[in-house]
């Protein structure tokens, strides 16, 4: 799988680990953006775009954004076009929301996931796919959304 990181400074620490264990997994990371280190602040919403904007021009391409909560990376990131991004702290949802919503982003909260959980939710994301059927008219409605 073809993959994206950002973070800002919120979520450096995490961000830096998940793309290990994803180079670990046999992934392709081709970009990291945002913060280098936890004392350099960046805006979580331009990390989210440069992600995203990865995420939309190359086809089967996954991104992950990390700051404190999740939350804000993810209000960023849905609002470009394309992206359906998803804040996820259990494994469940993980698998649901690239089953049912064909999430094409994965939030974590850097100040509130632990790196063995975010570990389980990032293998559990990308391991999933999205099943279609049913699913499909649903998405096509948030894509209509998009459009206005």
């Amino acid at each position: 799988m073809r993959l994206v990181f950002g973070s800002d400074h919120g979520g450096v620490v995490l961000r830096r680990h998940l793309v290990e264990i994803a180079r670990e997994l046999g992934h392709e990371v081709v970009a990291e953006f945002g913060a280098q280190d936890e004392d350099n602040s960046v805006d979580y919403s331009d990390v989210a775009v440069a992600v995203c904007r990865e995420v939309t021009a190359v086809a089967d391409t996954l991104g992950v954004l990390v700051c404190g909560t999740g939350q804000g990376v993810a209000m960023a990131a849905n609002r470009i076009p394309g992206i359906r991004a998803a804040v996820l702290s259990d494994p469940f949802s993980a698998a649901m929301s690239r089953a049912h919503n064909d999430a094409n982003v994965l939030c974590l909260g850097g100040r509130v996931v632990g790196q063995g959980l975010a570990r389980v939710l990032l293998v559990t994301f990308l391991d999933g796919g999205f099943e279609g059927g049913r699913h499909a008219r649903r998405v096509a409605k948030l894509q209509a959304l998009e459009r206005g």
